[in-house]
C-alpha cells in the first residue's frame, strides 16, 4: 500500500488584483490549476475545472477515469463560457497528480494540459516531468529553438492547448512508479517562471514539511518578482516501492499510461538499411601523364578569397557565440559569473566578469557539483538572479547561514553584492 502526504500554497504575486490559480488536494488526487480570460473568467474557469475534475475522478479512481475526469473539467469550462456572454473565451491549465490501485500495487498517475508544471524529486535530482503546451516549447521540439531560447521567447506564454478553449481536449498522461521517499511538485508558471530549478531542488532537499516546502517556493517567487499568481503542491511518498524497484533515472520512471484516453507520443521510425553498394567493375589502369605547373588565375585568387571570408565569418559567429554565453562557475571556494562556455570552445577560454562575494556555505552542499561544471545562463543577468535565488533560498531555511539577513522579517530578500571584474562589460 502507498502512503502519501501533501502540502499547498498559493499566493496573488506583487503585479496581479485577483488570484485565478485554484488548488485541489485530497487523500488521492492533486491538482492545480492556472485560468486565464481575465478579471473573473479565469478564476471562475480555474474553479469549475477543480470541482468537475474532483467530481469525475472520484466516481471513477482509475487512469482512463482520470483522463475522463480532464475532458468533462474540459466540456464544463467550454460549457459554462458558452452560456455565459461575460465569460466567453476563459480557459484555464490544468496538472494533476493521482493515486491508481492497481493488480500489481499502486501507481501515480500524471495528467497535464497547459503549461503548469509537473516534478519530481528523486535522488537528489529534481526532473519534469510534464511537457509545456505552449507556441515556445513546440518550437523547441522543433529544433527551431534551444531552451535558453525558449526561456526568453516573447510567445512562451502563449499556449497550444487549455481547457474550455474548445469541446475536446488532448490530455497529456504518464504512469509513475510512486518510490519511497519521492516527492512530487505540482506547480502554475507563476513559480516555473520566476524560481530556477535548481533552487526549487534545494528547497525541496532541504525541508521537510511538504506545506513548509510550498510555502517557501511561493516566497521566494514572490522575492523574484511576483510577476503572476503562484501556486505549488508538494506531495510526498511516505510508503511505497524500494528505491532499487525504480525505473531508470534517465526516465525518472515516467511512462505512457497503457490504455488511458490521452495523447499518443510519436514513434520515431529507424532510418532503414542502406542497401549494398554494387561491386565496381575494375577499370583498366590508366597511364599517368606528366602536368605542367598549374598557373595562379584571377579564378583561384578569387576562390582563396572567398576562402577567407568564409573563415572569417565562421571565426567572427564562433567569438559573438562564445560572447553571449554566460555560466556560474567556483573560484578558490566562491561563486564567480563567467562569460564564455565551460571549459573553453575552440580555444576561446572563459573569462570572469563578476565576482559575486557568495561562498559555497551560503547556497548549500546540493548545488556544488553543478557549480563545478558551470550552470549556464542566457544572459549575465539571468546567471546573477541564479546566484541571488541560491542564496534567497538557503536564507529561508529554518536555521539560516550566519551571513543571512535578521530572520525576524517574514520575507526575504537577498541581494548579491557584485564586483565586475576589471575591463568587464557592465
Amino acid at each position: 500500500m502507498t502512503v502519501v502526504r501533501s502540502g499547498s500554497a498559493t499566493d496573488v504575486g506583487r503585479v496581479r488584483m485577483v488570484n485565478e490559480d485554484r488548488v485541489l488536494e485530497s487523500p488521492t488526487l492533486f491538482a492545480v490549476a492556472d485560468g486565464m480570460g481575465g478579471h473573473a473568467g479565469g478564476e471562475v474557469a480555474a474553479a469549475i475545472a477543480i470541482e468537475s475534475l474532483d467530481r469525475g475522478f472520484t466516481q471513477a479512481p482509475t487512469i482512463d477515469g482520470l483522463v475522463a475526469a480532464v475532458q468533462s473539467a474540459n466540456r464544463a469550462v467550454w460549457e459554462r463560457g458558452a452560456d455565459d456572454e461575460a465569460l466567453r473565451g476563459m480557459g484555464t491549465t490544468v496538472v494533476a497528480a493521482a493515486l491508481v490501485a492497481g493488480a500489481d500495487g499502486d501507481h501515480l498517475v500524471l495528467a497535464n494540459v497547459g503549461d503548469s508544471r509537473a516534478y519530481r524529486f528523486h535522488a537528489g535530482t529534481l526532473t519534469q516531468l510534464s511537457v509545456d503546451h505552449s507556441v515556445a516549447e513546440e518550437l523547441v521540439a522543433q529544433g527551431a529553438l534551444s531552451e535558453e531560447e525558449a526561456a526568453v521567447h516573447p510567445k512562451r506564454h502563449i499556449l497550444t492547448r487549455a481547457l474550455g478553449i474548445g469541446t475536446q481536449v488532448e490530455v497529456d498522461v504518464w504512469e509513475v512508479v510512486p518510490v519511497e521517499g519521492d516527492r512530487y511538485l505540482l506547480c502554475s508558471d507563476g513559480l516555473s517562471n520566476e524560481v530556477l530549478p535548481a533552487v526549487m531542488a534545494s528547497v525541496l532537499a532541504s525541508v521537510r514539511d511538504p506545506r513548509h516546502v510550498a510555502e517557501r517556493l511561493v516566497a521566494l517567487a514572490n522575492d523574484s518578482g511576483g510577476n503572476d499568481n503562484i501556486t505549488a503542491v508538494v506531495v510526498d511518498v511516505l510508503v511505497g516501492e524500494e528505491p532499487e524497484a525504480a525505473p531508470p533515472a534517465d526516465l525518472t520512471g515516467a511512462v505512457p499510461a497503457v490504455g488511458a484516453a490521452g495523447t499518443v507520443g510519436d514513434a520515431v521510425a529507424a532510418p532503414a538499411a542502406a542497401p549494398e553498394a554494387s561491386a565496381a567493375a575494375a577499370a583498366p589502369a590508366a597511364t599517368p601523364k606528366r602536368r605542367g605547373p598549374r598557373r595562379f588565375t584571377f579564378r583561384v585568387l578569387l576562390f582563396l578569397i572567398l576562402l577567407g571570408a568564409i573563415a572569417y565569418g565562421a571565426w567572427y559567429v564562433i567569438e559573438v557565440y562564445v560572447g553571449d554565453s554566460y555560466f556560474v562557475g567556483l573560484q578558490k571556494g566562491q561563486l564567480v559569473i563567467y562569460q564564455g562556455r565551460p571549459g573553453g570552445f575552440l580555444g576561446l577560454d572563459p573569462k570572469i566578469v563578476t565576482h559575486t562575494g557568495v561562498t559555497t556555505a551560503e547556497v548549500g552542499s546540493l548545488v556544488v557539483p553543478a557549480l563545478r561544471a558551470g550552470v549556464q545562463e542566457p544572459t549575465r543577468a539571468a546567471a546573477n538572479r541564479y546566484v541571488s535565488q541560491l542564496v534567497a533560498a538557503q536564507c529561508s531555511l529554518e536555521n539560516p547561514p550566519p551571513s543571512c539577513p535578521s530572520a525576524s522579517t517574514t520575507t526575504t530578500t537577498v541581494t548579491v553584492p557584485v564586483t565586475t571584474a576589471p575591463g568587464a562589460v557592465p
